[in-house]
């Protein structure tokens, strides 16, 4: 199996220019990368976070949880998902 390194793999799932939280992120890859060190919530979202500061994500919107916690959203745009594949080819 040929697999994308993780956070090659996290920015490939923004290409689709949906929304998804940290949470959805780790939703959709746990059966392959869930047991990666990396893929703890606390690294993937300083990875979420570079991700944006990169300008290959953006916050689409923030909510709280049932437990009071903060969720964000990130999106990508059009330009953003240029850039993405772009960079993971």
């Amino acid at each position: 199996m040929n697999m994308r390194p993780l956070f090659q793999e996290v920015l490939h799932l923004y290409t689709d220019g949906k929304e998804r939280s940290r949470q959805m992120v780790q939703d959709e890859l746990r059966d392959t990368y869930g047991s990666f060190k990396a893929f703890k919530d606390k690294q993937m979202d300083e990875a979420l976070h570079t991700a944006m500061s990169n300008g290959l994500i953006a916050e689409s919107r923030y909510e709280l949880d049932e437990n009071g916690d903060l969720i964000m959203y990130y999106q990508s745009d059009q330009d953003m998902i240029d850039l993405i594949n772009k960079y993971i080819k």
